[in-house]
């Protein structure tokens, strides 16, 4: 019972951070305020966090691992390269449509020091699969010698940003849209 009183404290400071930074920025999310959003006093945090760039980094790190394992989810790194690459560009997609909050945050933690260099490169790492997809792709021959930093940029980045303005619209994506924007964000890539 004292154990799932601790996890419940300790998952209402995470719900209270990404709610609160979502909708105020990290600066304008101070422990205070967490606190009182998470329902508990402000020096219970410190029980679980050592200061704010803990937590947030904490925050980032978990959702970047869930992220990943929504990303993996039924890839075959076997599979054809074009074929792994839509399964994980698909799932992609429906994680930034279907957590909105998380994917937001996450997003907002590309933009800010808050975020270590040790927790960049775990989220980074979280999708290695998918680096290693890229890299057989370009040993074959079929997907552009570049960096893992432009592929990214070139064929997930759009897809980010249109699930971010479907969502902000509250329209859904058709599949036709789906496909064409799967085969824009390949065409990217491709040799």
């Amino acid at each position: 019972m004292v154990r799932q009183k601790t996890e419940d404290k300790r998952e209402a400071i995470l719900r209270a951070t990404l709610g609160l930074v979502n909708n105020n920025g990290f600066h304008a999310a101070p422990m205070s305020k967490i606190a009182a959003d998470a329902g508990i006093s402000a020096g219970t945090i410190y029980l679980y966090f050592q200061n704010k760039e803990d937590l947030i980094n904490t925050l980032y790190r978990e959702l970047k691992n869930k992220f990943a394992s929504k990303a993996l989810q039924g890839f075959n790194q076997e599979a054809p390269v074009k074929k792994g690459f839509e399964t994980i560009w698909r799932n992609i997609l429906q994680y930034k449509l279907s957590e909105p909050e998380e994917a937001a945050f996450l997003e907002q933690c590309d933009n800010t020091p808050m975020v270590t260099d040790a927790s960049r490169e775990f989220g980074f790492k979280s999708l290695q699969p998918l680096f290693d997809l890229w890299e057989r792709g370009q040993q074959e021959g079929i997907i552009k010698p570049l960096c893992r930093h432009m592929l990214f940029a070139f064929s997930l980045f759009p897809m980010i940003y249109v699930a971010r303005v479907y969502i902000k619209a509250g329209k859904e994506l058709s599949a036709e849209a789906i496909n064409m924007a799967f085969e824009a964000s390949w065409d990217a890539i491709k040799t």
